[in-house]
């Protein structure tokens, strides 16, 4: 087949795309693809409206990449493509409104507080009242970019003005010591399933941009040690975040168990990471699926979609 591969891109997650579409363009090859590799820029988008494929693959990360726009102009291109729609990102990449959905949806998540302005701050932080530590985050970025774990207000104010550098909204969320797990998700509507659990050990506090993506900055178990009642718990969770937003193809939600066995859903990645380190091959490989046939399931998913 002819296959785009998207990657690149604009967003703080640069660096991870490039690394995810070289090893996605190297393993495509290998199988016998014809790929057109495009370093995604937004000046550019005029070339996606001509694109000459039978599929795109994308291994674009954060915005203008995962959150909604390559997909509404792949839309009009009307090119098949790998991942979720335009609606379903938007939602995913907007932390925020994602909770909505899965607290409707009957998932666990931390308590938050919005602050969607700069003339907002004081007032938001009386709301959230004193609580620490806590997780002060950009709501629409991705690899922990411009993330700040606050130990009192002082902190709390200069993590939500760093969060701004990043974004037009910031959230203040519950800070839940315990453990990291992720759960991929592969499939279309009606016939979505989990792939194995796995727990992250990150070497720092916290699993920051340093444990994501330097070799040796975590560990992956996988599949996780847990009971068999939280697997099947974080399972289900995962396989429900992906149709309650209207995911397509795959997915992977990460997951916070607190200390007293408690589930909680942290966010939905509708474009996760793919290079040599990344979580989602690894769960594939658990369960028999190296990383070329993953790519080609991918493939599969989008023209069946």
């Amino acid at each position: 087949m002819r296959v785009a591969v998207l990657y690149g891109g604009v967003s703080g997650e640069r660096e991870v795309s490039l690394t995810s579409g070289k090893g996605m363009i190297e393993a495509l090859k290998e199988r016998g693809h014809e790929v057109v590799a495009i370093d995604f820029h937004p000046d550019r988008a005029e070339e996606l409206l001509q694109l000459e494929a039978d599929v795109v693959l994308s291994a674009l990360h954060g915005k203008y990449g995962e959150d909604g726009r390559v997909q509404s102009l792949l839309e009009m291109a009307q090119l098949p493509y790998t991942g979720s729609g335009v609606l379903a990102s938007a939602l995913a990449m907007d932390k925020a409104r994602a909770k909505i959905i899965f607290k409707a949806a009957g998932i666990r998540v931390a308590r938050d507080v919005l602050v969607e302005g700069t003339d907002e701050i004081d007032e938001k932080v009386a709301e959230w009242g004193g609580e620490f530590p806590c997780v002060v985050k950009p709501a629409q970025e991705g690899s922990s970019n411009g993330l700040t774990i606050a130990m009192d207000e002082t902190m709390l104010r200069d993590g939500i003005a760093k969060a701004f550098q990043c974004d037009t909204a910031v959230l203040v969320e519950q800070y839940i010591k315990g453990r990291e797990l992720t759960v991929p998700v592969l499939g279309n509507r009606g016939n979505e399933y989990a792939l194995p659990v796995i727990e992250i050990i990150p070497k720092n506090e916290f699993y920051d941009y340093e444990s994501k993506y330097t070799e040796g900055g975590s560990v992956h178990v996988c599949p996780a040690e847990l009971p068999e009642a939280l697997t099947k718990e974080v399972q289900e969770a995962a396989v429900l975040a992906h149709r309650a937003l209207g995911c397509a193809g795959y997915s992977r939600s990460d997951f916070l168990v607190s200390e007293d066995g408690l589930a909680y859903i942290l966010e939905t990645n509708t474009l996760p990471g793919m290079t040599p380190l990344s979580l989602f091959p690894d769960s594939a490989r658990a369960v028999g699926i190296s990383y070329g046939e993953l790519l080609e399931r991918f493939i599969e998913l989008a023209l069946e979609k």
